[in-house]
């Protein structure tokens, strides 16, 4: 059993199940509710790990599936291990590279055993197991760690989504059995069960019975609609353990995160703050700005007044236009550290508000009406 992680809940909400809490890991610890900065390849687009600091992030991602393509885990060990290969010491997750592998549904084939796929890259047949997957990810040296698990899209029917969750529990069976590195690595299972709602709970029911040493939630933005996201995290995140971290994975939009934290979820990723930026997009006060917009050619105001970040105290909309209109490469690292910032702040003021018992009347507009109920 994992003794060098744990969870302590801090505070809850009076009319909801959001919280505060501390997820304690060997790298430092995280302050949930807390939203979590995805570097797919052993780097968050365009920033310093100086700058992402900066940002306000605690714990970082990584992507399994891509940093076994490139480089290699081998060279990534070689080079010290993950935090020490990409600069970062702090707190890292890395995913288990099933959404990836499922996501190349054209190039794979699933069986019992796993999935094997052909590399986008050369053309290379490679086979994913859940042990293959554990053994990667012991090696690149994440705290936390990614059961594989099959995550069926939105238009799989119910019995898609039946055999897929029930070969995602036993998959985490073998990943449980797998993993070599137990005291440096949490592995935190996945629930999946598409829609389905019954589905959800008897995943929750049965993970929670093998006590890890954290949960998520996976399979929610695979094109759902937004109110079934908000169905299955509503009734799948009071299932699972009280005294654990819960996580709902590529999840981090304003709406989407505040109903998810009143249902008792603590962690968030999503790649949206450097994407976004790398499209001349800035996050402001949960509204969606084009920075190629007219109206900024002009406006030597910054993106957002209230923002401490690097950008919003030291450029302007004006200037940020000019270099986004120009694709400067600066333009996307100065977008990215706002908007990775803001979502951050965010979670952040959520936390505050918590501890103050005043979330429902500081963040009730994000609300949907039956979250509370």
């Amino acid at each position: 059993m994992t003794t060098n992680f744990s969870f302590q809940c801090l505070a809850q909400c009076s009319h909801t199940k959001a919280r505060v809490g501390v997820f304690y890991t060997p790298h430092g610890v995280v302050e949930t509710p807390r939203f979590m900065p995805v570097g797919t390849l052993a780097t968050v687009k365009t920033l310093t790990p100086a700058q992402l600091k900066e940002t306000g992030a605690q714990m970082v991602l990584s992507n399994t599936y891509h940093l076994h393509l490139q480089p290699g885990e081998a060279i990534v060990s070689g080079g010290g291990g993950l935090h020490k290969f990409m600069g970062w010491n702090g707190p890292m997750l890395t995913d288990s590279g099933g959404f990836q592998v499922f996501s190349l549904s054209e190039m794979r084939k699933i069986s019992e055993e796993g999935v094997t796929f052909r590399s986008p890259h050369d053309g290379q047949i490679i086979k994913f197991t859940p042990e293959k997957s554990i053994e990667i990810q012991n090696t690149l040296g994440a705290d936390v760690i990614m059961a594989f698990d099959e995550c069926p899209p939105a238009t799989a029917n119910r019995q898609e989504v039946e055999a897929a969750t029930e070969r995602t529990y036993r998959w985490l069976l073998r990943c449980i059995e797998a993993h070599q590195r137990q005291e440096e690595q949490a592995l935190f299972g996945i629930v999946q069960g598409g829609v389905y709602l019954d589905l959800r709970c008897q995943a929750a029911e049965a993970l929670q019975k093998l006590d890890l040493p954290g949960y998520a939630i996976g399979g929610v933005s695979v094109g759902e609609e937004p109110e079934l996201i908000h169905q299955v995290v509503q009734v799948t995140a009071p299932l699972l353990p009280y005294h654990k971290p819960r996580y709902l994975m590529g999840v981090g939009t304003y709406q989407e995160m505040v109903i998810a934290i009143a249902s008792g979820v603590d962690l968030f990723d999503c790649v949206i703050p450097t994407r976004w930026a790398r499209h001349g997009t800035a996050m402001v006060l949960g509204d969606r700005w084009n920075l190629k917009n007219a109206k900024f050619r002009e406006d030597f105001t910054p993106l957002d007044e209230t923002c401490p970040c690097y950008t919003c105290q030291n450029f302007t909309r004006a200037y940020i236009s000019h270099l986004v209109r120009s694709q400067e490469i600066l333009a996307y690292t100065l977008l990215s550290i706002h908007n990775i910032t803001e979502l951050i702040r965010f979670t952040q003021k959520i936390r505050e508000a918590i501890l103050n018992d005043t979330f429902t009347t500081e963040f009730g507009q994000w609300l949907k009406k039956g979250v509370m109920e």
